[in-house]
This record gives structure tokens, C-alpha cells and sequence, in this order.
């Protein structure tokens, strides 16, 4: 069973964060730039929040705000729901699934050591039935 430790391992701990304070508009063109779908909102190293494109298609669009005008603050996902290195990938896909989100920022502590998105969890286990897979194989041939 992966933890998401050992998951961050191979895929990295890069996190991308805007501040509250920050326009929608340009926190649009963070994730355009780095290719994300979400983005931590941090005030110092203190997470306050999340901003994905769901917050932006729900609360600025359908509403007829404006991104310019408007912070992240006024309209991230202010309840993040975060897992921790230890929990398995299995338990994340599931919170993930239930709870309709894509993006769980993980955190040890009081530090934000990674984000993970649904995607990721996908790819592992994806590479983790293709091993099973040829073991039962070499099993069955054997």
C-alpha cells in the first residue's frame, strides 16, 4: 500500500500558492502558467485556503464577478480538507471521490509539504495493477 510520502517522493513537492489578498485574475494566470487546476492559498506559511477552477467557474463566472475586482480571498474554498504523508493512496482516492474535489494538500504538522491531485493517484495505481498484473503472470507460467 503507497503512502502519499512515498508518492511526493517520486512525484515531487512542488506547491504553487497565491495570497488572499491576490486578484482572481491573476491567480487564473498562475495555474495557466504552471498547468495546475488549484492553488493553495497561504498567508506566510499558514494555509487559509484553496482556489481551483470550480471556485472560479461557480463563484465568479455564474455569478457575473469580475476578476479583476475580486480577491481570492472572497471566494476560495476557505475549509480545506488536507491529508498527511502517512495515509495511503487507497484512503486519499476515496476521500477524493466521496468528498468531489480534485486537489488534497498534504500537510505534516503544521507544514504544507505537497499537494496531490486525483490524477496523481491515478498514475499510481495504475503503474501498481500493471506490477500485480505480471506477477500473477510469472505466477500463473510458473
Amino acid at each position: 500500500m503507497t503512502t502519499i510520502a512515498q508518492l511526493l517522493k517520486t512525484k515531487g513537492n512542488d506547491i504553487w500558492s497565491v495570497k488572499p489578498s491576490d486578484m482572481v485574475l491573476d491567480a487564473v494566470k498562475v495555474m495557466a502558467v504552471r498547468g495546475v487546476g488549484a492553488l493553495l492559498v497561504m498567508d506566510g506559511d499558514k494555509l487559509v485556503g484553496i482556489f481551483s477552477e470550480r471556485d472560479y467557474a461557480r463563484k465568479i463566472v455564474l455569478e457575473g464577478r469580475s476578476s479583476h475586482d475580486t480577491t481570492v480571498a472572497d471566494i476560495m474554498t476557505a475549509e480545506v480538507v488536507h491529508t498527511t504523508p502517512e495515509q495511503s493512496i487507497e484512503e486519499c482516492m476515496s476521500m477524493m471521490t466521496e468528498q468531489h474535489f480534485r486537489h488534497l494538500p498534504v500537510i505534516d504538522g503544521d507544514r504544507v509539504t505537497g499537494v496531490i491531485s486525483l490524477g496523481d493517484l491515478v498514475k499510481v495505481i495504475i503503474v501498481e495493477q500493471k506490477e500485480l498484473i505480471k506477477q500473477l503472470e510469472r505466477y500463473i507460467a510458473g
